[in-house]
């Protein structure tokens, strides 16, 4: 079996919650081994109150979705006897994160200074909500927070009701996904100059980067964005969220093949030939007639019916699917997209990576650990004997 991209490289994972765990959860998907690092009893994400029965079993879902493949060692990082063995993992480690405020790994003696002079080749992850240095460095970050922050919020949203956030914790998400990138960049970096080094990744910077587009707007252009509810950033009359018989169908039509293709499927070539719909600028003006036109049109069938027709003619096209139909979608499934692990409940659908590879593909391979499953192992590698192990136990180190 062709060895997956990050096989033989060692994470000490202090991170808690969801950036962080996504970030190196994305890295143990291709083959980095994960050590989480976490206070005795396991870090909060492991108890939230979406299932009583899970989160009593200290696995709530949102944990097992980010920590598979993963090793857990718990430690109180207050105690010397914990800092000593910290130190002594980061010997050989070849990559740190962690995403607590900024300075406070420096303040428990393990922060980049500390660790990278045991270990020059050292690569240190910081994740926070505003970056190690700055006016509002000590502010915490939370995902709504930083939605508000970012320009998200004063974009999303409908002119009418105001500025809503998006239905998941996107900005954990993508900061994650920025820091798994650093540290694959940095992982490159290293392997032609030999030296490790510090990455700063702020859930700001972040998210701002992800707006590039929209700040180019402004800082080009001088426009101004505003809240446009489900209309695409194309602006496009039929680029939107249209009503059907049964829900709603989510229209992206683009350009001008495609929106003779919708106008002729839907019954109404007529629309072709009016002269208030002519061009793109035309149909803007009269946006509140056309939509009307192919709502009306739409009304005759169910959003499933149309998105499959639509999609033929290749006007493109998407009814609302709910997370549980979309993950039996039969493109997901003859993507393998979800991954089936065994666990002492039975076997679990989670998501692994979100790309193909020819070889050496990201694979979930085993569930998330139970707080401090690995401790003994992790610690026994280090040279720990069973008698120093059960000392640090009596002394709730580990």
């Amino acid at each position: 079996m062709t060895a997956r991209p990050f096989s033989g490289v060692r994470i000490l994972d202090f991170t808690q919650v969801l950036a962080g765990p996504y970030a190196s959860y994305q890295l143990a998907l291709l083959g980095a081994d994960v050590v989480k690092i976490e206070r005795r009893g396991g870090e909060d994400m492991r108890r939230t109150p979406l299932s009583r029965q899970w989160s009593g079993r200290n696995m709530a879902s949102a944990f097992l979705a980010v920590n598979g493949n993963k090793k857990s060692l718990t430690l109180d990082l207050q105690k010397p006897a914990a800092r000593e063995i910290v130190l002594r993992l980061a010997e050989t480690a070849d990559v740190v994160m962690e995403n607590f405020r900024a300075g406070v790994m420096d303040r428990l003696g393990l922060g980049h200074a500390a660790l990278s002079a045991v270990n020059p080749r050292l690569i240190y992850c910081a994740i926070s909500g505003f970056g190690q240095t700055g006016p509002s460095s000590q502010e915490a970050g939370y995902d709504g927070k930083i939605q508000a922050m970012s320009g998200i919020m004063a974009i999303t949203g409908h002119p009418e009701t105001g500025p809503t956030r998006a239905g998941f914790a996107v900005c954990d998400i993508l900061s994650g996904a920025t820091a798994a990138f650093a540290v694959s960049s940095a992982l490159f970096q290293r392997t032609q100059t030999g030296r490790g080094q510090f990455i700063d990744v702020s859930m700001l910077e972040a998210s701002l980067a992800f707006l590039s587009t929209q700040i180019a707007d402004y800082t080009v252009a001088g426009h101004h964005q505003q809240q446009a509810g489900n209309q695409a950033v194309s602006r496009k009359v039929t680029a939107n969220l249209f009503r059907a018989k049964d829900s709603f169908l989510l229209l992206a039509v683009n350009d001008e093949k495609q929106y003779r293709a919708l106008m002729t499927t839907i019954g109404r070539a007529d629309v072709l030939d009016d002269p208030r719909f002519a061009d793109w600028f035309l149909r803007r003006q009269h946006e509140t007639e056309l939509r009307a036109i192919i709502e009306s049109a739409l009304a005759a069938e169910d959003a499933k019916v149309w998105e499959r027709r639509l999609n033929d003619v290749h006007a493109p096209c998407a009814s609302i699917w709910k997370i549980e139909e979309i993950i039996d979608h039969p493109q997901v499934a003859a993507r393998g997209v979800l991954q089936t692990v065994d666990s002492p409940y039975g076997p679990l659908r989670l998501m692994g990576p979100g790309f193909q590879m020819a070889h050496g593909r990201g694979r979930l391979d085993r569930l998330a650990p139970a707080p401090g499953a690995d401790t003994d192992s992790v610690l026994a590698e280090l040279g720990y004997g069973a008698a120093d192990i059960a000392a640090l136990r009596a002394e709730a180190v580990i």
